[in-house]
């Protein structure tokens, strides 16, 4: 079910989001219109006739469904937004979803690349002369050089990075802006992109290139600003195995502690608001020290 009856007002919540990303607000529509639907088959035609005990049973329907314990947690953590923004607007005035217990999402662990894959996917630092390969290493190189979001790094302008720097200025979740140390590898192939390599991208590659971006510092052959299907797609030609965007990010982190760095530093630069998201890190780590103890120590 993609829409909600009106008495729901899924739109106008949607509308409230204003720093959601897109994939937060189609996530957030789709668990709503579910409720909705569910909650209309058992007789409750609105929002306001829900209370706690409906939303637990709902809660057990999911689970009984055999719905993961992630995708359970973060259907109640939509609707607890959700009905917060009705006790704000004035539509309802006891929120419902106060005390609601969820299963907790599975503590599933990211999974982390090698020195030698990592290595193997990013070369050898030489600035690539090829414009399309310049730019798909760069795209890899801030990935994993500087830990971003791959929404950070597609919603870099070219305005971000100024010659010299050694840093850049990301947009993080809640709109929140940070600076991010580059990897020497990345200052250089940024300076050759801004040189010269974007220009050239452009002139080569692009269809119409009337239609690019203007603001993009990195465009797909469109001319629209670089999607998250687009790094997809750029990983899986540099990957010697299926690996994610975001496995860069945790490989990044976890790098990081493992070679000492204090874990607030690492909380900073990943733009993590609570340390306790940055600790998952920490169990990496201790996972990697044991492999490396266990293949290395004779008595393990």
């Amino acid at each position: 079910m993609d829409l909600a009856p009106p008495e729901w007002r899924v739109g106008e919540f949607l509308l409230s989001l204003t720093a959601a990303s897109e994939s937060t607000k189609r996530a957030y529509r789709t668990d709503l219109c579910q409720f909705a639907d569910w909650a209309s088959r058992a007789g409750h035609g609105n929002p306001g006739d829900i209370n706690r005990r409906w939303l637990r049973r709902y809660v057990a329907f999911l689970t009984v469904r055999g719905l993961s314990r992630r995708s359970v947690a973060r259907k109640a953590s939509a609707l607890r937004r959700y009905y917060g923004w009705l006790v704000r607007d004035g539509a309802i005035n006891l929120d419902p979803t106060l005390g609601l217990a969820a299963p907790a999402g599975a503590g599933r662990l990211p999974r982390v690349l090698g020195a030698a894959e990592v290595s193997e996917m990013l070369g050898d630092g030489t600035v690539p002369a090829d414009p399309t390969e310049l730019r798909d290493r760069l795209v890899l190189e801030m990935l994993y050089g500087s830990g971003l979001r791959v929404a950070e790094l597609c919603q870099l302008d070219r305005g971000a990075f100024r010659p010299g720097n050694s840093h850049i200025e990301v947009i993080g979740k809640g709109a929140k802006h940070r600076r991010v140390p580059l990897s020497e590898p990345s200052v250089s192939l940024l300076a050759a992109w801004r040189d010269g390599g974007s220009d050239e991208f452009d002139a080569q590659r692009l269809r119409n290139r009337a239609d690019r971006d203007p603001a993009a510092l990195f465009v797909n052959l469109r001319g629209n600003r670089l999607g998250t299907r687009d790094v997809q797609r750029i990983l899986d030609r540099h990957s010697a195995v299926p690996t994610h965007p975001h496995a860069l990010r945790h490989t990044y982190a976890t790098h990081l502690l493992d070679g000492g760095a204090d874990l607030r530093v690492v909380q900073e630069l990943l733009g993590h608001q609570r340390l306790a998201t940055t600790q998952i890190y920490t169990h990496l780590s201790r996972e990697r020290l044991r492999e490396v103890y266990e293949s290395a120590h004779p008595r393990a």
